[in-house]
């Protein structure tokens, strides 16, 4: 298998060696740069697959880079280290868990599990987790983590008392998922660099590992991230970073764009390769996009063009609020489609969060205009809402035992399964609602007094 680049994309895939910076827009193929440098690597360079750390954005990302590697070589690329930042490091640490204090079958703690670990840290430290939601808690110690700010800076800077016991519960953390020879997510990024700065020589170790060290999305690494790809590559010098400025969305959760700014200071004598050939919207779309993203001040700066011509308009709707605008919306959606212009699954909305998508679905209902939420719930699936939409259903009819059975619980009232069965069989022997008989949960012998209570 062979792939059809252009004159940029090759002059990446085919760059000779040392620090490479891939300025790629929107829609210019640079997965298809990525994968290609790889598979040139091994193929015309005779780089083992062992020797070459490739790091993207998403486990779906690297299963698929796999995959295509394998396409142009016609084999599997065994050995090949690809992958995301956390599974690469993980990969790395269960090489050298003991020395770091961690066995080599360490757990890693997903968010609910690292919640409920600081619940119980909190608990112990005699904090009420009310007071001190585990989730803000580990939102705090997290983005201290992707800061690479250690317990006592979180606790120097802290100006809010949710952050000074955030910063309390840091410093017992390490220790304590320690002796429980477990690790959370942030850890896979920091345990390396704490690995590399106590043991140089397994630095050393790992730049020799490698031969060359490829990094997708790189406007979305943070500072751990990019420290980490720094230290491997320092030796050889062979980084290939990709990624485009102007996509950087990630700042919330600690990307630093920056780290792409800066790419050439910190590596002087860097090629900077722009792809700039879209190939997946109109010329006229592309103006309108350049022409907003030219007023940002911090970027590399590039412009974006097309062989593709023609194309509608840019319309910019500037409406009184989301309702007014999802109103507009809906109209011209379903204009369009009795107009035979497009059918609608030819049509498709995007919108910023999550929040939004309620004024469309309702504008979209209203007018009987068929839809698919893709990537989220729909806004009356979720379950708060579910929630809400069973209290109200069961005041405006008592005798909704589904109803009842979803909200009987929520909030959570102490109410298990075996009493949750009491009611529904003293319910069915008195032919009554359940909420009639929850009413007159004091007539019902078996029910502990708690429940009884609630």
């Amino acid at each position: 298998m062979t792939l059809l680049l252009n004159t940029a994309q090759d002059a990446a895939v085919r760059h000779p060696g040392g620090p490479l910076l891939v300025l790629a827009g929107a829609g210019s193929g640079k997965t298809r740069v990525l994968t290609a440098r790889i598979a040139y690597l091994i193929r015309e360079r005779g780089v083992a697959p062992s020797r070459i750390f490739g790091v993207t954005f998403t486990n779906k990302a690297a299963g698929e880079m796999r995959a295509r590697v394998a396409a142009l070589l016609g084999a599997d690329p065994r050995g090949l280290w690809i992958g995301t930042f956390h599974a690469l490091s993980a990969r790395l640490l269960r090489r050298e868990a003991t020395l770091l204090g961690f066995g080599p079958n360490f757990t890693i703690y997903d968010q609910d599990d690292s919640e409920s670990f600081i619940k119980r840290l909190l608990e112990q430290r005699g904090h009420s987790p009310k007071a001190n939601p585990p989730r803000a808690i580990h939102a705090i110690i997290s983005g201290a983590k992707n800061r690479m700010l250690l317990p006592e800076e979180l606790g120097a800077s802290a100006d809010s008392p949710l952050e000074r016991v955030a910063a309390e519960i840091y410093a017992g953390l390490g220790p304590a998922l320690r002796q429980a020879n477990a690790m959370d997510f942030d850890d896979l990024l920091l345990l390396p660099l704490t690995l590399f700065a106590e043991h140089p020589e397994r630095l050393a170790y790992w730049q020799r590992r490698f031969d060359h060290v490829l990094v997708d999305e790189f406007q979305d690494t943070n500072a751990a991230q990019y420290r980490l790809v720094k230290l491997l590559a320092s030796e050889h010098r062979n980084l290939c970073v990709v990624g485009d400025d102007d996509q950087a969305i990630y700042g919330w959760r600690g990307a630093d764009v920056r780290h792409m700014l800066t790419f050439q200071q910190d590596f002087p004598g860097a090629t900077l390769i722009k792809l700039e050939q879209n190939y997946r919207s109109t010329q006229v779309i592309l103006d309108a996009a350049n022409g907003v993203i030219a007023e940002n001040a911090r970027r590399l700066g590039k412009t974006l063009f097309t062989l593709t011509q023609g194309g509608e308009p840019v319309t910019l709707l500037t409406a009184a609020d989301e309702r007014d605008e999802a109103e507009w919306l809906a109209g011209e959606l379903g204009r369009r489609a009795a107009d035979g212009d497009v059918a609608y699954e030819g049509m498709a909305v995007l919108y910023r969060t999550n929040a939004q998508s309620r004024p469309l679905e309702e504008a979209f209902r209203f007018r009987g205009i068929p839809y698919r939420l893709v990537g989220a719930l729909s806004f009356y699936e979720r379950r708060e809402v579910k929630d809400v939409l069973a209290y109200l259903r069961l005041i405006a009819n008592p005798a909704d035992d589904e109803a009842f059975a979803r909200i009987v619980n929520v909030p959570r009232r102490g109410i298990g399964d075996a009493s949750f069965t009491q009611l529904v069989r003293t319910a069915t022997q008195w032919g009554k609602p359940l909420l009639d008989a929850a009413r007159a949960a004091e007539r019902i012998p078996d029910l502990r007094p708690n429940v009884r209570a609630a």
